[in-house]
């Protein structure tokens, strides 16, 4: 039986990362072979290098909404709102904080365009609320909201578009896929002119990928849903790429819980949407994924835990102790693995 503790790493909080890097590929690179059990340290730019002709990277280009919102009761009092996941045209479900100042009925006041009401509690101690405005709902959350930053990040970012990436396309998110962060344009267009292909995927990071697991066995954990799509062209590209022995490579836990999601037990991936919930931690078989792009992940998250499934949890949690004393950065505007 896995325990969420046997996935505990002592991590200096020096190492957390409060800045991104410019420019984006210049972010540091921690390469693990897996056939040669080796180690090796680069910068992102020198993915270049790692990747073949006909490899297929599977992005996910999702796009993050300015989720955090500040309002104010009829009292004045402030009270934080954040955004989870849209249910329909005006009704969210939402964090609030604090929350003993939203009870159901008690209506928040954003701006003269903008106010929130409070209709219910949700099981995870979350609100659906209501909210009226005159206008274009997006256009409006736009002006007033920020991004909304994971709360290990305590600084003020700068420039809102470094918590995007620069592919990203169909807004849905409350986090952003982070593994994406770092490739540039200029990176991009160099690994398509040596013949590297891209597969685009959708999956609305949502803020569960923060919560802590909260039970000890890892078999109990419920898992959040968070929402997917691949279309057809994009589901026979790594298809063909699967049928010709070419290396699907995830760029990010989140493309690789939509490929999984999406997959047969044989690996053929469907054009499909929908949610999933799908948890994976070892011993897992990929049926898609033969390589990842990613950060380094929070200690006894399911982040970590898919990672494991890669290799071992043993393994894994070596390679984090490596990354931690060769001073890796950490977490979202941190520095990156790659996984082969």
């Amino acid at each position: 039986m896995l325990k969420t503790s046997d996935f505990y790493y002592d991590l200096p909080e020096e190492l957390i990362a409060q800045n991104p890097v410019e420019p984006r590929d210049s972010s540091r690179l921690f390469v693990y072979d897996r056939k040669t059990d080796s180690v090796s340290h680069k910068h992102f730019r020198d993915v270049y290098d790692l990747l073949n002709k006909g490899d297929l990277l599977v992005i996910n280009t999702t796009k993050v909404y300015p989720a955090r919102i500040f309002a104010h009761t009829e009292h004045g009092g402030k009270v934080e709102v954040l955004l989870l996941k849209r249910r329909d045209l005006t009704e969210w479900e939402v964090l609030v904080k604090p929350g003993k100042k939203c009870r159901e009925g008690v209506v928040l006041k954003i701006n003269d365009e903008l106010s929130v009401e409070i209709i219910s509690r949700t099981e995870e101690g979350g609100r659906i609320v209501r909210f009226i405005f005159d206008g274009v709902f997006e256009d409006i959350l736009s002006r007033v909201g920020e991004m909304p930053l994971p709360p290990y990040i305590r600084e003020k970012l700068k420039d809102q578009s470094r918590y995007q990436t620069v592919y990203c396309k169909k807004e849905g998110s409350a986090a952003a896929p982070t593994a994406g962060l770092h490739f540039t344009k200029e990176l991009i267009e160099r690994l398509k002119e040596k013949g590297v292909e891209f597969a685009e995927v959708n999956l609305n990071v949502g803020l569960g990928t923060f919560r802590p697991v909260k039970v000890d066995d890892l078999a109990d954990h419920k898992m959040h849903t968070e929402y997917f799509e691949i279309n057809e062209e994009n589901a026979q590209k790594i298809n063909k790429a699967k049928k010709e022995g070419r290396r699907v490579i995830a760029v990010g836990t989140t493309s690789v819980r939509t490929l999984e999601s999406a997959a047969n037990e044989d690996g053929t991936v469907n054009a499909v949407s929908g949610d999933t919930s799908i948890f994976i931690y070892p011993p897992y078989k990929f049926k898609v994924v033969d390589s990842l792009i990613t950060n380094f992940h929070l200690p006894e998250s399911t982040l970590v835990m898919l990672v494991s499934a890669l290799s071992t949890r043993e393994k894994t949690l070596e390679l984090y102790k490596i990354a931690v004393e060769e001073k890796y950065r950490f977490f979202s505007f941190g520095d990156s693995m790659m996984i082969i």
